[in-house]
């Protein structure tokens, strides 16, 4: 009776191990480790949709101002006028639309050529592992049948369909993990304006819960939340609700932007936008070092814009290239993609999406799964040689071809091979010097553009 009641015992404490409830508090919620897929990850698309795909249009980098190149800030951008920020945006908007109101946008924002599976199809070709929508920008509207924006979201008035919805559902079926960015804030809400507790307990939380209950994402990426701090919007409360009691408790990963104090210091990840925030600073909390993500467009704005030329897009060997470095540092690139109000992805960016997937579907054993390798530097700048290491194998990828690649920084490996290549791959090793022969390839035997990947196994 005795051994029956200790292996009860037993089981019921294991239970309550793996069972952690987390109180709403960040000395608690910061317990909690980053679901390990997120790491795995590495590639993710971002994806701004919304009334202000209609207008599509900010001014670009001969503009002065942060976020002026942004297109979805068109609707804020006509107010900030009124302090001579940004006059270009009022100047284009009466020349194009006359006394027509923002709100006015929404009846051409019909999605008549939105294919969801399409969507998913051409994520999945490019190497994707996850996808982040826009279910509601500043401007309040949600792209799906949200009951606190009513007469303000996708259902109700222009697409009148769930388009968050169909895409969740689509991302799935290719079994890609889906994710919803939230803008905690709206600029014009005149509850918000008045009143942000009311707000926030009247329409934020039981927007955020609904989007969660409703379509189960794995991930959560907030944003809007610079004007108040984490108590203010009760992040933490809505967070111990999301790791204790909803249906993506055990799998979900959230970012930093839960308050004007948590930037950096909370969240399942730490966020970089075009390369600013330093994200990939090494911060440790409570004993595990916080994954981080940069996210970026192709060109120079999130939402499409059709102001920007060709000049302003990334080319796939630069977005390869920003890829692999990102990756060599230990995070994951979210890039973003802009529908046009139609819902189609405009051609450039299903280009270069196609693009980065033929690089990852060719060197994507470097990519996935990998973490940051820790025994030398990033890279070397000079022969422009980036490391990565999972298991026992040493990914060594250059974004410089080299008949001859000299490794003075790592051990005797069993073996050497080139992704994407069947052939032997010759190497030397002396004096603690790996000196790597590459083989003689032409343009039908080269197996990718862009960089290539010497695999050192054995070596970790």
């Amino acid at each position: 009776m005795k051994t029956h009641l200790f292996i009860a015992f037993l089981f019921l404490s294991l239970i309550s191990l793996q069972a952690q409830t987390y109180t709403p508090n960040w000395a608690s919620l910061d317990q909690r480790q980053t679901p390990a897929w997120f790491q795995d990850a590495k590639f993710g698309i971002f994806i701004h949709w919304g009334v202000f795909s209609v207008p599509a249009w900010a001014t670009t980098s001969n503009a002065d101002g942060f976020g002026s190149g942004y297109s979805e800030w068109y609707w804020q951008r006509l107010f900030a006028t009124n302090l001579k920020i940004h006059p270009e945006f009022l100047e284009f908007h009466r020349k194009n639309y006359g006394d027509a109101t923002y709100q006015d946008f929404v009846q051409q924002f019909k999605a008549e050529l939105y294919k969801p599976e399409d969507w998913a199809k051409i994520f999945e070709e490019a190497g994707a592992k996850y996808v982040v929508l826009t279910s509601k920008h500043h401007e309040g509207f949600t792209l799906w049948p949200s009951a606190q924006s009513w007469n303000w979201n996708a259902v109700d008035v222009g697409p009148h369909r769930d388009l968050a919805g169909d895409l969740s559902k689509a991302v799935k079926a290719r079994n890609l993990r889906m994710g919803f960015y939230y803008s905690l804030y709206e600029w014009f809400n005149p509850v918000y304006k008045a009143d942000v507790n009311k707000y926030v307990a009247e329409r934020m939380l039981p927007q955020m819960k609904d989007l969660v209950t409703r379509y189960e994402p794995d991930v959560l990426w907030t944003d809007g939340e610079w004007d108040h701090p984490a108590k203010t919007w009760q992040s933490e409360t809505f967070l111990a609700w999301l790791f204790n009691e909803s249906k993506v408790k055990d799998r979900v990963v959230v970012n930093d932007r839960w308050g004007n104090d948590t930037k950096g210091a909370h969240g399942s990840f730490a966020t970089s936008e075009y390369g600013h925030g330093g994200a990939d600073n090494k911060e440790t909390t409570n004993g595990f070092v916080r994954p981080w993500e940069e996210c970026r467009g192709m060109g120079e704005s999130f939402g499409y814009n059709r102001n920007e030329n060709l000049h302003l897009y990334q080319s796939g060997k630069q977005l390869v290239h920003q890829l692999i470095d990102i990756v060599a540092r230990g995070g994951n690139l979210l890039l973003n993609i802009g529908p046009s109000a139609d819902g189609q992805i405009p051609v450039i960016m299903q280009e270069r999406l196609a693009e980065m997937g033929a690089w990852l579907k060719v060197n994507g054993e470097a990519i996935y799964g990998t973490r940051k390798w820790a025994k030398a530097a990033v890279y070397n700048k000079e022969s422009q040689v980036y490391y990565t290491q999972k298991g026992q194998n040493l990914y060594v990828i250059q974004r410089k071809w080299a008949e001859l690649l000299q490794l003075d920084n790592v051990a005797k490996p069993k073996s050497v091979r080139l992704l994407g290549y069947d052939g032997p791959v010759k190497f030397t090793y002396k004096n603690n010097v790996l000196q790597i022969i590459a083989p003689q390839l032409n343009p039908n035997t080269i197996p990718c553009e862009y960089a290539w990947t010497y695999v050192l196994e054995g070596v970790n």
